[in-house]
């Protein structure tokens, strides 16, 4: 813990490849960052028809038949799960509802506090809700690369019987190598992921295209009537089979996530254009297979290609799966680093992969976290089936929080009329709800793991959330006023020494601790100060040449400044260069200093656990435990290592 630990901003994006900058660069930027966003966005939910129908006929022992009746239904549910949830309630609402052009949960929230401003209860709620949303991203975190790279190698068992042994030790190397491959950033490969994924898609549309030409009575089941016959003949197995149908949108939450890297044009036009076709033609395909072999239900994705295809197709597919994997996992990294910067978790070690995009990080520590739990998942489960028992029920208890977070941005941002918000309630959160209430029949069945995850990972981030807020308070009652301390200066007896000193803290309302501890132990103090707060912006970027102010402090002849810097969550911190943008602008005379040469003062807070109030003592010592692992303040704000000076101080929590 330091002076310099505060609440920064935060980015969402899920997979940040590409760039906005694209946006306007005409018809070939466009395609771009539709092939972009084809390589990104839609990895997970393109690899969906890899298990969701084989899920949806194998739930709970069979209890979907491959009857006329429950197929034709099953599709019809599955066209307009898509439609309803992806179509319209993602790519024509939430795309809309953007902060500043980002998008995500967390984003989100941070939108809605923005919107609601002064009504500090509701944005508590908010973004406690938002922090929920993010916890369970990391559940979905862990299981989407083990069941998207199972599901995609256990076509070998189909292709090749006899290699049914190999499945699983495929599965684990692959995904090692995955997890292994992070250090090196995905900038590397992200222009490789577009043209695969294109090939996936017109490879999956191929396959269904040739099945539903034998069978085209399945396109009956693109209308909602046979989805309504289904529930009303069969309510119990059809909630039953909404529970594995929710696997057909997962991977929706990236349209909105990565809308800051493409923009809301390309994400839509590829979808419309391109993945919404090509899934609806393969479920339609699987749907017309099971209706002529019943059989098939054991695999209806690998079984809708000739004996020679499957092979190949699942090379394919296992590329598709690792790219859908990619960008869950970095998707955790940049859920992560917006956690840090709004405040949740204390600072992790976080490195930039690209010297292009700020938004391509590498976050060791949630790296080989996330390896251990994938791999430990798939070596528990061993089968997609087993495992699509414990998915969906983070993805729709996403859903849900998005949706209500969306509702309360259309109607204080909006301003949409009461029976607009009723519709929107009643049919797209009245289906999301039944995904969850269907999904929670899994919990006892391996669907309490990611629930787990998720709780575990807010008791952190609201643990961190509430440790920082006591430790500044206390810290704050021995920092003192800081104009009454520059005030004793004046009339003090105190050394000016030649240089510059910058101590980075949250406030210019109280004192840098290092800096009254220079003057009561040494007696000195440099010939120019430096105090230097950084805030967080609910938008992820702040221009550049707005991002500084400059105070004196009520004395121009000091030689003591306040400089704050406004940082988006997106943007890097790095006080140094601020600095040097400041000297050369020549904006103040106080801030005629060389940084490179100046001396930088941090606070380190030793923390004591004791039985004061404020949180509970298990509470305490995780906080304890939080503060001991951070990473160094001084990667922070990027402070020279050999120019930093620590001093100490004890806080009691």
């Amino acid at each position: 813990m330091t002076d310099s630990a505060h609440v920064t901003g935060a980015s969402s994006a899920k997979a940040p490849h590409g760039s906005r900058s694209g946006a306007s660069g005409g018809a070939a930027g466009q395609l771009a960052l539709m092939l972009g966003a084809l390589g990104v966005v839609y990895g997970d939910i393109g690899t969906s028809p890899l298990y969701a129908l084989q899920t949806v006929f194998s739930i709970d022992h069979g209890a979907v038949r491959p009857t006329s009746g429950d197929v034709y239904g099953v599709i019809s549910l599955v066209f307009w799960s898509v439609t309803l949830i992806v179509s319209v309630k993602y790519v024509v609402f939430i795309l809309r509802a953007d902060n500043d052009g980002e998008g995500g949960v967390m984003a989100l929230a941070a939108l809605v506090r923005r919107v609601l401003g002064g009504v500090r209860g509701r944005a508590a709620a908010v973004m406690a809700l938002g922090v929920f949303g993010a916890s369970l991203f990391y559940g979905d975190s862990v299981i989407t690369p083990a069941i998207s790279v199972m599901s995609a190698v256990e076509g070998l068992k189909v292709a090749t019987p006899s290699l049914s042994h190999v499945v699983v030790p495929v599965a684990a190397t692959i995904l090692t190598l995955l997890f292994v491959a992070q250090r090196w950033g995905t900038h590397r490969v992200g222009s490789f992921f577009g043209p695969v994924m294109v090939l996936w898609f017109l490879a999956i549309a191929v396959a269904g295209v040739q099945e539903v030409v034998r069978r085209p009575g399945i396109l009956a089941g693109l209308s909602p009537t046979y989805a309504g016959a289904f529930v009303i003949d069969h309510p119990y197995i059809a909630f039953i089979a909404m529970g594995a149908v929710v696997l057909s949108i997962t991977g929706a939450e990236a349209l909105y996530a990565d809308m800051g890297h493409f923009g809301r044009r390309p994400i839509r036009r590829a979808w419309f254009a391109v993945v919404f076709p090509a899934l609806t033609l393969n479920y339609l395909g699987q749907g017309a297979l099971i209706l002529r072999d019943p059989h098939s239900t054991a695999n209806p994705f690998f079984l809708l290609l000739p004996g020679w295809a499957r092979v190949p197709m699942v090379v394919l597919a296992t590329l598709a799966t690792v790219i859908a994997s990619q960008a869950v996992i970095t998707g955790a990294f940049s859920v992560s680093r917006q956690a840090v910067r709004l405040g949740f978790l204390p600072y992790l070690r976080i490195r930039h992969t690209s010297p292009r995009e700020v938004g391509q990080v590498y976050v060791p520590a949630v790296n080989w976290i996330l390896f251990v739990g994938v791999l430990g998942l798939m070596l528990g489960f061993r089968s997609s089936e087993r495992l699509a028992t414990a998915y969906g029920v983070a993805v729709t208890a996403t859903l849900i929080i998005t949706t209500v977070l969306f509702l309360v941005v259309a109607r204080a941002h909006w301003g949409w009329a009461a029976w607009k918000l009723v519709v929107v309630a009643v049919v797209i959160g009245g289906a999301e709800v039944t995904y969850f209430a269907a999904n929670l029949t899994k919990v006892a069945h391996g669907g309490w793991l990611p629930l787990l995850i998720a709780l575990s990972v807010f008791t952190i981030m609201k643990t961190w959330e509430r440790g920082r807020e006591i430790v500044t308070e206390r810290r704050t009652a021995k920092e003192g006023p800081l104009p009454e301390f520059i005030g004793t200066l004046r009339g003090s007896d105190v050394v000016r020494v030649p240089g510059a000193a910058v101590f980075p803290h949250p406030t210019k309302e109280t004192t840098p601790l290092a800096l009254r501890a220079n003057v009561e132990h040494n007696r000195v103090v440099h010939e120019h100060v430096v105090i230097v707060s950084t805030v967080d912006e609910n938008v992820p970027h702040v221009p550049v040449a707005e991002r500084a102010a400059i105070d004196d402090l009520g004395y121009r002849d000091d030689g003591i400044v306040h400089v704050t810097l406004r940082y988006g969550f997106q943007d890097d911190r790095d006080i140094p260069a601020a600095l040097r943008r400041l000297a050369s602008d020549g904006a103040n005379a106080e801030l005629d200093i060389d940084p490179d040469q100046a001396s930088y003062f941090l606070s380190r807070v030793t923390l004591q656990v004791t039985r004061s109030p404020g949180m509970r003592m298990w509470r305490k010592r995780l906080f304890l435990a939080l503060a001991n692992n951070a990473a160094s303040p001084a990667e922070r704000f990027a402070l020279p290592e050999l120019r930093l000076v620590v001093m100490g101080s004890q806080v009691d929590i």
